[in-house]
């Protein structure tokens, strides 16, 4: 279901705040141009029951020297996402927008561009097990819900991932979420992709997909 455009979810505010590197104010949403979506499953299938989609093609590498965010990863870029590292995140006083569970958020990659209206987020934790950090960085988001884990592999690099639903209480309806987590010599990475609603979140998975399946680490 389509709905107007509003301003993304919380921790997404922090591109139209103080935190995210080199900002001004904020501005409001301009109309966003969108293309064709992919067909949706019908409302009774679970999140993560379909096949993924194909990962789009990859224009930038996020993560590595010289880029927007120094990552303990890196990884592909969908032509038209902007990064943006995430200022200050240790701050006590940002901590409701920059910290959930065991994880700091570091980035952000902005779909708007692209046509979209959500973002990849990444967040590191400490050193230790991915699932446990993956797992502890769900039950921290507000009003998730009907999570499902399950191990995959970017080649040989082992990699957590998880579906799950959140309650908008803005739209006052469910929507699909998900992110992977990897642990690294530096602490375990979180990618979480977040959408507007569903329909979003969903033409959005072949940028999810780029970064998931390009991962490397550092």
């Amino acid at each position: 279901m389509r709905h107007p455009i509003r301003t993304p979810a919380p921790v997404a505010a922090l591109t139209a705040g103080l935190l995210l590197a080199g900002c001004g104010g904020p501005e409001p949403l301009p109309e966003v141009a969108t293309g064709a979506r992919p067909s949706a499953p019908s409302a009774t299938t679970a999140p993560g029951a379909e096949a993924p989609p194909a990962a789009a093609a990859s224009k930038a590498t996020l993560g590595g020297p010289g880029t927007a965010c120094p990552l303990p990863v890196s990884f592909g870029l969908a032509e038209k996402w902007e990064p943006k590292a995430v200022k200050d995140p240790e701050n006590p006083d940002f901590a409701e927008l920059t910290r959930r569970g065991p994880a700091t958020v570091r980035c952000e990659v902005d779909a708007k561009p692209a046509g979209h209206i959500g973002f990849l987020q990444v967040w590191t934790a400490g050193k230790g097990s991915a699932r446990a950090a993956l797992e502890g960085f769900v039950k921290a988001e507000e009003n998730a819900s009907k999570a499902v884990y399950k191990e995959t592999a970017t080649g040989t690099l082992p990699v957590t991932e998880v579906t799950f639903t959140t309650y908008s209480e803005l739209l006052e309806e469910s929507k699909e979420a998900r992110a992977f987590a990897v642990a690294t010599p530096k602490g375990t990475v979180i990618v979480r992709l977040g959408g507007m609603d569903t329909e979003e979140h969903r033409a959005m998975l072949p940028a999810y997909e780029l970064a998931r399946t390009t991962l490397k680490v550092l």
